[in-house]
C-alpha cells in the first residue's frame, strides 16, 4: 500500500501538509506532492485532512 494523490484534483488547500506527522508532503505549484514514499508510515492522517479526498492509500 501507498499515498497515492491526485493531483489533477488537487486544490492546494494545504491540510494534508498540516496534517502530515513527518512532513512528507509539500505543495508544488499549488499541488500536494509526497516527497518520499518510502519513509511514509501510512497513517492516513493525510487521507482524513483532505476535505475533497483525493488521496488515498
Amino acid at each position: 500500500m501507498s499515498v497515492n494523490i491526485d493531483e489533477s484534483a488537487c486544490i492546494g488547500c494545504g491540510a494534508c501538509t498540516s496534517a502530515c506527522p513527518l512532513d512528507l508532503i509539500e505543495l508544488r505549484d499549488n499541488v500536494a506532492t509526497l516527497n518520499d514514499a518510502d519513509a511514509c508510515i501510512e497513517c492516513g492522517s493525510c487521507v482524513d485532512a483532505c476535505p475533497l479526498g483525493v488521496i488515498t492509500l
